[in-house]
């Protein structure tokens, strides 16, 4: 049997098809909420990258602040072991105190254990100030805010550096009488034996 087609059934298909074309591009508001969702992400990529960069500066001054107090401890174990306690005269060291360096070491003569004691700080203090990298008249190159104290007990030596961190966190007092008490304060400490 022979079926003849039925016209209204391929109105109705031309129909559908015609309606699914029509539907085919995007609303405005879908095309907002697009934006809005990519606006999101742009904008927690620079937050995250702002943050990395804040972790990023004060892991640098940690790991400087250990350089530095490793510095000091090899700087006094190269000196006569008897003037283990000048190097605690004047703690804590960071804001000039030791004005100059006796310049002694020369091919013609050599600095006394005393005068290396002298020279060993102001070059510490220096470092911990940031002397080696000037802007103007701005030291830029050390710790924000960086303190020294050398602590010593017959041949143990505890060498404590300070610094301010830019995250705000617990203050950090293991060694509390160094440096200002602060949500910023971060400490290295390094104990030592000399011999």
């Amino acid at each position: 049997m022979y079926q003849v087609p039925n016209n209204t059934q391929n109105l109705n298909f031309i129909r559908l098809r015609k309606g699914i074309s029509k539907e085919a591009g995007m609303t405005f508001i879908e095309v907002l909420i697009a934006l809005f969702i990519m606006a999101t992400g742009i904008f927690g990529a620079i937050a995250m990258q702002a943050t990395a960069k804040k972790a990023s500066f004060d892991a640098m001054q940690r790991s400087l602040a250990s350089s530095l107090a490793q510095d000091i401890v090899e700087r006094m174990r190269n000196n006569d072991s008897a003037n283990l306690d000048l190097y605690a005269t004047n703690s804590p060291y960071g804001s000039g105190k030791i004005a100059t360096s006796p310049t002694c070491n020369t091919t013609t003569a050599l600095c006394t254990p005393t005068q290396m004691v002298v020279h060993d700080l102001f070059g510490w203090e220096q470092s911990l100030m940031g002397a080696g990298v000037i802007d103007g008249a701005n030291n830029i190159g050390g710790l924000i805010g960086g303190i020294g104290c050398i602590g010593v007990n017959g041949n143990e030596v505890t060498v404590v550096v300070t610094w301010q961190g830019r995250a705000k966190h617990a203050d950090s007092n293991k060694a509390a009488g160094c440096g200002t008490a602060s949500e910023g304060r971060r400490q290295v400490v390094i104990n030592a034996f000399i011999i």
